[in-house]
């Protein structure tokens, strides 16, 4: 019995043990582990993205094929990294995310604290460009191009506006409504949808931005570009921000405390 008995009290320990909340980066996984699944997850899906735009231009000459074969990648490849890299770091690759994440719990959700952000950040945007640079060598392309794609317009930029607070809804609704599992299936499946109804083809993402300038192919974005798409980016997480909490306000009990 007494060799049972510590079996059965870590057991019942493990039954009785808080659980993270929906959003929150699971506890346990050491930080190294959870920037190396950033960096790796975003360096994936920025080489999905970039190399799927060079292939696709090697195959055809119409845009709209092009734009379908680079949605079509990402939305696969996007769904397989956030499935495979979720339960390690939360699957963020996304400085937007990451920040809007660390305002909730700022405010008493779950989420990364500062010292997280410090180094999920820069991963991600590491990650971003070495996924242009992978992209690139892999289709015999310069490792290091700036593009000369000009996206200053200001309805691109409105449009990356609509595509980051979109996003970040979805995120943070399905947080808020406890079905983070669909996440892989629905944040690929909006990311594709974006592409064709956004005018800027949702980038939605300071760190996709910023890798995507290192190339001059499909995929690419000018330098000049990037600081304004940037800019709208984080006022889109904002937005999406705002728009979470009055469509998923909390009720409150009759003592007037928030319910669950």
């Amino acid at each position: 019995m007494a060799a049972t008995e510590p079996v059965e009290s870590d057991a019942m320990a493990a039954d009785t043990a808080p659980r993270p909340a929906p959003g929150a980066t699971p506890p346990r996984t050491p930080l190294i582990a959870r920037a190396a699944a950033e960096l790796v997850g975003t360096a994936a899906l920025v080489a999905i993205v970039v190399g799927s735009g060079i292939q696709a231009t090697e195959l055809t000459d119409d845009v709209a094929l092009q734009l379908l074969a680079n949605s079509t990648a990402t939305v696969f490849g996007l769904g397989v990294l956030i499935a495979l890299l979720g339960p390690v770091s939360g699957a963020h690759f996304n400085p937007a995310v990451t920040l809007a994440e660390w305002w909730t719990a700022r405010r008493g959700g779950a989420g990364v604290n500062a010292r997280e952000v410090a180094v999920h950040v820069p991963s991600q945007i590491a990650g971003a460009i070495a996924g242009a640079i992978l992209a690139d060598a892999m289709f015999g392309e310069p490792l290091v191009k700036w593009s000369q794609h000009d996206r200053s317009a200001g309805n691109l930029l409105l449009g990356e506006v609509v595509a980051t607070a979109g996003l970040i809804l979805l995120i943070f609704g399905l947080a808020r409504t406890e079905r983070l599992r669909f996440a892989p299936v629905a944040v690929a499946s909006y990311i594709g949808a974006a592409y064709w109804f956004t005018s800027s083809t949702s980038f939605a993402n300071p760190a996709v931005t910023i890798g995507r300038a290192f190339t001059d192919t499909f995929a690419g974005i000018a330098p000049a570009s990037v600081p304004a798409f940037v800019g709208v980016q984080l006022v889109g997480a904002v937005v999406g921000l705002a728009l979470v909490a009055v469509i998923f306000m909390r009720g409150r009990t009759s003592d007037g405390t928030p319910s669950a």
